[in-house]
């Protein structure tokens, strides 16, 4: 089964049961959902701690995907620490801006494939909400 299709099901299970309880979504995590979560994430973003690009993820990404997924469904997944960078702010101050490693960005981005049908469905029209292709929608014009 293909990852868009689960997620549909998902969507699908949550909007008809919204009183359900997803105990767990692990098992749906396998190979095919991670090269999706790959795909989906940005490959030209800063490199976090160890320095590795997506690039260099690339050159052994079967290995890779599959280590990752053993570690993630066993427990063993750990973040590992973020980069931290500094940039100005338009005052003179500094923001501080913690840059995950590609690998993790891979693991949230899995990870939010697996949460968003969940939660897409308990949002009203009413919200300002945000949604993948689509603009912020204030709750005002929703309203009036």
């Amino acid at each position: 089964m293909i990852v868009s299709t689960k997620q549909q099901q998902i969507a699908k299970l949550a909007k008809e049961k919204p009183k359900l309880v997803f105990t767990s979504l692990n098992h749906l995590l396998n190979i095919e959902w991670l090269y999706e979560a790959y795909r989906l994430t940005r490959k030209d973003g800063a490199v976090g701690i160890d320095g590795e690009t997506a690039r260099d993820y690339e050159q052994h990404l079967d290995a890779n995907l599959q280590s990752l997924l053993e570690r993630v469904k066993s427990g063993r997944y750990r973040a590992p620490a973020i980069r931290r960078v500094y940039i100005p702010k338009g005052d003179g101050k500094l923001r501080p801006l913690g840059i995950p490693t590609f690998e993790d960005k891979l693991v949230q981005r899995a990870v939010v494939m697996l949460l968003e049908p969940v939660y897409e469905q308990t949002f009203y029209d009413c919200f300002i909400w945000f949604s993948t292709g689509l603009l912020c929608t204030p709750s005002v014009t929703k309203s009036s």
